[in-house]
């Protein structure tokens, strides 16, 4: 089976915001995450992309169908995963992966058309990834890819044009509902790029200036500065709110920031004076009962997102007819490219025998001529990485330049026979984490294997 490109996620289309809230992985979470998988069977090399509206794995799978498992099963140890919620998950082979990777990053399968952040957030994405180490020649190819076809699409048709992003629709709704923003009262929780963009525009619209609150005052004083507001403690926070007419809030706290038992006691204390909330983060930082309480507007991203359908134009339905039809034509393209680069299933194989050969001749060498310092440690480890692929690469250049399939066959096959690979077994890492899952879910494993995923 060869190698081949697979997307594994969910997203504000196919899942609720409380299940997006239950898979969403934070920043630090995802370098732990991104070494667990790429040792899982069948994977080779993985991205994660985990956004307010979205969680993806990217992987580029030696098979896929166990790839998918290997997702599954970590899934299910690491989040609470049940079968009846895998429905939510998409699974994306090949050209269909390209084309959603390529409409992701151009902003078409945003709930804002044309969002600009997603751009930023694949790069990240990607970049965390090539710092672990789990990103290599074809998710790179991807990627790399995924954002000059965002470049095209925004250049070439209406989709560059559109000014949609989320901090715009909360800027649209407060407008709405209060029908001028003149000298109304910001309070911003939080003081990430969220955050500044939503003041600046907040401001822009004749708000007075913002008052910013964040668990770091450093961040909040320079926020503060830049959008000519004020900074503000934790302890000020009540205070605060009791004075403001719009909270946005995008802490990045793993827990909720306000409770329907608090928020109670700031409308009471208002005299039940209407107060917008506007809670952009994931997850959530508003307890969703607070929309419940009298005086209180409560806005989560689902909100925002139904704000959004109602003001879809006909021009942006026809940027991104444009758009789609790029995309399209780009991914097909790509994945002719891709057939081509990935020569045949051999080079992956041979890659990780080396590896495991490297690994085992490395260790007994520490062992007979160790210990060694940290810097020393990786540098020999550098220097096997450095062989195996130089190896691997030599493999693919040559099997690529050979135009007859039978002679490509022949070739793979006595390499395949040299480096024994068709006795290959699995690295001891994914072995380790498919049985450490199966022993922990041994009640359940059964119903595991009974929604296998064979393509």
């Amino acid at each position: 089976m060869e190698a081949t490109f697979l997307v594994i996620g969910l997203n504000h289309r196919t899942a609720p915001l409380a299940m997006r809230e239950r898979f969403c992985i934070s920043e630090n979470r995802r370098y732990d995450v991104l070494r667990e998988l790429q040792s899982a069977d069948g994977i080779e090399e993985v991205v994660v992309l985990a956004t307010c509206s979205r969680t993806e794995f990217l992987f580029w799978a030696t098979d896929p169908s166990q790839a998918s498992n290997s997702l599954l099963h970590f899934l299910a140890s690491e989040h609470g995963l049940k079968l009846s919620e895998w429905e939510h998950f998409y699974r994306l082979l090949d050209e269909a992966a390209l084309t959603h990777i390529f409409e992701v990053t151009s902003g078409l399968d945003s709930f804002v058309l044309g969002e600009p952040q997603i751009v930023s957030q694949v790069k990240a994405a990607w970049e965390q990834a090539r710092n672990v180490g789990t990103a290599g020649r074809f998710l790179n190819a991807v990627l790399e890819k995924a954002l000059n076809v965002s470049q095209r699409v925004r250049s070439e048709t209406g989709i560059g044009k559109l000014t949609g992003s989320i901090p715009t629709a909360a800027f649209d709704l407060a407008r709405q509902i209060f029908g001028s923003l003149e000298g109304r009262r910001v309070l911003l929780l939080g003081a990430g790029k969220m955050s500044e963009v939503s003041a600046r525009q907040m401001v822009d619209g004749g708000a007075a200036a913002v008052v910013v609150i964040d668990q770091s005052s450093a961040r909040a004083k320079e926020l503060a500065e830049k959008t000519g507001g004020t900074a503000a403690t934790l302890a000020d926070r009540w205070k605060c709110m009791l004075s403001a007419d719009i909270v946005i809030s995008a802490t990045g706290c793993p827990h909720v920031v306000l409770s329907r038992e608090e928020a109670e006691r700031i409308a009471m204390e208002r005299n039940r004076v209407p107060l917008l909330i506007i809670d952009i983060a994931m997850p959530r930082d508003v307890d969703s009962e607070v929309r419940r309480v009298d005086g209180i507007l409560l806005y989560d991203l689902d909100g925002l997102e139904r704000a959004v359908k109602d003001t879809v134009s006909e021009d942006s339905d026809v940027a991104a007819a444009s758009a789609a039809k790029i995309v399209a034509v780009e991914a097909q393209a790509f994945r002719g490219e891709l057939q081509t680069e990935n020569a045949v299933p051999t080079i992956v194989a041979l890659r990780r025998r080396l590896d495991e050969l490297c690994r085992q001749e490395l260790d007994s060498f520490i062992e007979e001529r160790g210990p060694f310092s940290r810097e020393q440690d990786q540098s020999l480890h550098a220097l096997t990485n450095n062989v195996i692929r130089k190896i691997a690469t030599c493999l693919a250049l040559e099997l690529r330049g050979i135009a007859d399939k039978q002679e490509k066959e022949q070739m793979a096959a006595a390499v395949a026979r040299l480096f024994h690979l068709e006795s290959s077994q699995p690295a001891v890492a994914g072995a380790k984490l498919q049985n450490q899952v199966l022993e922990s879910n041994s009640n359940s494993s059964s119903k595991a294997r009974a929604i296998a995923i064979n393509y």
